[in-house]
């Protein structure tokens, strides 16, 4: 039975919106991953929340994709 968790499409289109969300001047996930590819010197507890919030959408899409194409 397929369920919402495994519906890799969803997780694309959210991941596509939310998940890069505001797009200008950079996707604010990219700009996060570089902050923590740097060290994540200064990075306060509401930018790992932001980090985290930005990235499920990403997650979700991955363990979609991965519960599709091993099945």
């Amino acid at each position: 039975m397929k369920t919402t968790l495994d519906n890799w499409k969803l997780w694309l289109i959210v991941s596509l919106t939310l998940g890069l969300a505001p797009f200008v001047p950079e996707p604010h996930i990219v700009g996060k991953l570089r902050w923590l590819i740097g060290g994540a010197v200064g990075m306060q507890p509401i930018d790992w929340f932001d980090l985290l919030q930005h990235g499920f959408p990403f997650i979700l899409l991955f363990r979609a994709l991965i519960i599709k194409f091993c099945k």
